[in-house]
């Protein structure tokens, strides 16, 4: 039975763990450009989180990065407010979309690294269990904003393959799929440009760090 220092001891770790991921987030700003339609590489901002749910278990992993989702959605207010206001989604105020842009890239997309911790007694090489974990997680972040991206802003696909200085295939593209299919590949490209780096960066990190034991120590 877990005692109350304990408790404390993990709250304490958890609470240093995200903060850890929250500035390393506002580095990355401050130096690493955003894209032009959004997204952008952090400095393995999410690897904290995904330490957690390792170190701790899946269970208290998902409660720690649904707190990291609340955070993440206050760091992105103003991307979050204006998605409210008349015109975000094309004509009117479309609540619906707002709504569902929330619940997808930010609650969902945040909380799925709560799986960081799948591996932890799966891979005897914490090393290993540890990159795999973060792969698996990112990755799943990666597809929720992939559903996320097509849902609500496929609309944008033709353009974003054929606005000036795209290569040329994107243009093959848009004359060879159709919308629908035009909307997924539109979604995992554009989600792909920073999550796809992030996901091996972070992979690499974890990798690395956890040649220090007491990084990737499990705590119960």
């Amino acid at each position: 039975m877990e005692t109350k220092v304990n408790k404390t001891k993990r709250l304490t770790e958890s609470a240093m763990l995200l903060a850890i991921a929250i500035v390393l987030e506002l580095i990355a700003k401050m130096f690493i450009p955003e894209q032009t339609f959004g997204g952008q590489i952090t400095i393995v901002s999410m690897l904290p989180v995904v330490l957690i749910s390792y170190r701790h278990g899946m269970k208290w992993g998902f409660v720690a990065s649904f707190t990291y989702a609340l955070l993440e959605m206050a760091i992105g207010m103003k991307t979050v407010s204006s998605a409210f206001l008349p015109g975000y989604f094309g004509d009117g105020v479309m609540i619906l979309n707002a709504i569902i842009m929330c619940l997808l890239d930010y609650v969902l997309a945040y909380t799925l690294l709560g799986l960081g911790g799948i591996f932890r007694n799966k891979i005897k090489n914490p090393g290993v269990g540890l990159m795999c974990g973060s792969i698996v997680a990112l990755g799943c972040r990666f597809i929720a904003h992939i559903l996320s991206g097509y849902i609500l802003f496929s609309s944008w696909a033709e353009y974003y393959f054929t606005q000036d200085g795209f290569p040329a295939w994107g243009a093959q593209l848009v004359a060879t799929l159709s919308p629908a299919g035009l909307g997924w590949v539109y979604s995992i490209v554009y989600n792909g440009m920073y999550m796809i780096p992030e996901i091996v960066f972070t992979a690499i990190v974890a990798l690395v760090i956890a040649r220090v034991p007491k990084v990737v120590m499990k705590v119960n």
